[in-house]
């Protein structure tokens, strides 16, 4: 299986288990009466089961986010191009001046 297969099933079974660890807080907490919600009514596995997958794909896509932006390499500044030249053009520079008498024109 190709790498990039690989952290993609690892990093989004990682969000669902996150998910799963925050939706089970989520009702031990009973956080807006969700316990209620989820135990004590005929249908509340239906908002258990809308809570989990609805936080499993946030947290499965966030989870492979982060990861693909950590595998980015270090920037070790910048590498030429016209940056560089640009800031050193704005330096002020000293321009000697001759006083001459002015000249008339005829």
């Amino acid at each position: 299986m190709p790498k990039l297969i690989r952290l993609y099933i690892r990093h989004v079974a990682i969000g669902w288990g996150i998910a799963a660890l925050f939706c089970a807080m989520l009702i031990w907490l009973n956080v807006a009466g969700l316990r209620h919600l989820v135990l004590d009514t005929d249908m509340g596995w239906v908002a258990a089961l809308a809570l989990f997958v609805s936080h499993g794909a946030l947290f499965a896509g966030a989870q492979f986010g982060i990861a693909v932006m950590l595998m980015a390499e270090e920037n070790d500044g910048p590498r030429g191009g016209r940056r560089e030249r640009a800031a050193r053009a704005h330096l002020p520079v000293a321009i000697p001046v001759e006083n001459r008498p002015a000249q008339r024109r005829r």
